[in-house]
């Protein structure tokens, strides 16, 4: 028998996902983001459930290939451009867009001779002041590149989408982009998840969701996108193993982190860090277990120190859990985001780590 560790991918909730961008951002086209393989979710369960999508954007050209490998026709955009000079003919052969964010991209577009024109999204830095070329170079290397024969789009990313006042705020970004392109007619991309799901003003005629299409906050708090209507794309589930009954005063796991405050179940889940389930989770952390009274089940916390293999849970809510009952991790009922937030980290970085020795259905 196989350890009962399993990652669940829906794809109806990937479609859900996708139509809830296409409600909030109905003028504009989407590039579905899948970097990291799909935020963790496999780039073969992101072409079926994104399939409806404008375009993929992803990192390299390893995972463009796999696109186009699999069959997708559509378009794929390159979000970090070219690594090397080198790569230009494959990504002409791949026939993808590429993000052009430095001078030494510029140089290379400008010296190869294309077959056909590129599409190119030229970035500007706005106050992200991580990718892009600042405002007083941009025009020159729009134009430059224009005269290459490259088709052009105008492209920023905003560094706070997900806050309030905090600078520089999406406003700030939006008129120095706006007074930098004037006259520089040409498609712009500006709307990451946290600009499409609270400033819609902002979106531009490509949105780039990523975070939202897999059902988690680009806040890494659920409380931001409860009302959001998205859906959990990845359901991560294992079982109870064994359960240990303790006395008062008896401790758990590495470090006896929890002491009972009283005779007590514990039930022991097969899952552990070298999952991806996150060692830092401190006591109290939600799982939901199978077999109580509310949709089925019980939320319990979570008690005792994450180990490789292995964590242990308080099963006081859980009166009729026994050996073999299914304990969600996270998923459509404990959202990933709760979890992060337990563990000081956000959803995405959970999404992403789920390990390889974990098996993943796509239903």
């Amino acid at each position: 028998m196989n350890r009962p560790i399993l990652a669940s991918i829906h794809i109806d909730a990937f479609r859900h996902n996708l139509n809830r961008v296409r409600e909030l951002a109905p003028e504009s086209k989407i590039w579905a983001v899948v970097k990291s393989g799909a935020y963790g979710h496999t780039f073969e369960a992101a072409l079926k459930g994104l399939a409806s999508t404008d375009g993929f954007a992803l990192l390299n050209m390893q995972n463009a290939q796999r696109l186009r490998d699999a069959c997708w026709q559509g378009r794929i955009l390159l979000l970090e451009g070219l690594f090397h000079e080198n790569e230009m003919s494959l990504a002409e052969k791949l026939s993808c867009d590429l993000v052009v964010h430095c001078e030494m991209q510029v140089q290379w577009l400008e010296k190869y001779v294309a077959h056909k024109p590129f599409n190119i999204f030229l970035k500007m830095n706005t106050g992200m002041n991580r990718l892009g070329l600042k405002p007083e170079a941009y025009r020159t290397a729009f134009h430059r590149l224009h005269a290459a024969g490259n088709k052009m789009h105008h492209m920023t990313h905003f560094a706070n989408a997900d806050q309030v006042d905090r600078l520089p705020t999406v406003g700030s970004q939006l008129e120095l982009f706006n007074d930098t392109i004037e006259g520089l007619e040409a498609p712009t991309s500006l709307a990451n998840s946290a600009a499409i799901l609270w400033h819609r003003n902002a979106l531009g005629d490509w949105v780039r969701p990523g975070i939202m299409l897999y059902g988690a906050s680009p806040t890494g708090l659920f409380a931001d996108i409860k009302n959001s209507h998205l859906k959990a794309v990845m359901q991560l589930e294992s079982e109870i193993i064994d359960i240990q009954v303790l006395d008062k005063g008896d401790r758990v796991g590495y470090g006896g982190r929890f002491e009972a405050p009283e005779t007590m179940r514990i039930g022991i889940v097969a899952c552990g860090y070298a999952d991806g389930y996150p060692r830092h989770a401190k006591d109290g952390t939600p799982v939901w277990v199978s077999g109580g009274t509310q949709d089925g089940g019980v939320v319990c916390p979570i008690v005792g120190r994450v180990s490789m293999d292995m964590l242990s849970i308080d099963l006081r809510n859980a009166p009729d859990a026994k050996i073999g009952s299914t304990v969600e991790l996270w998923g459509d009922k404990v959202p990933v985001d709760d979890v992060a937030q337990m563990s000081d980290t956000i959803g995405y970085e959970l999404l992403c780590a789920v390990a390889p020795r974990v098996p993943v259905v796509v239903k």
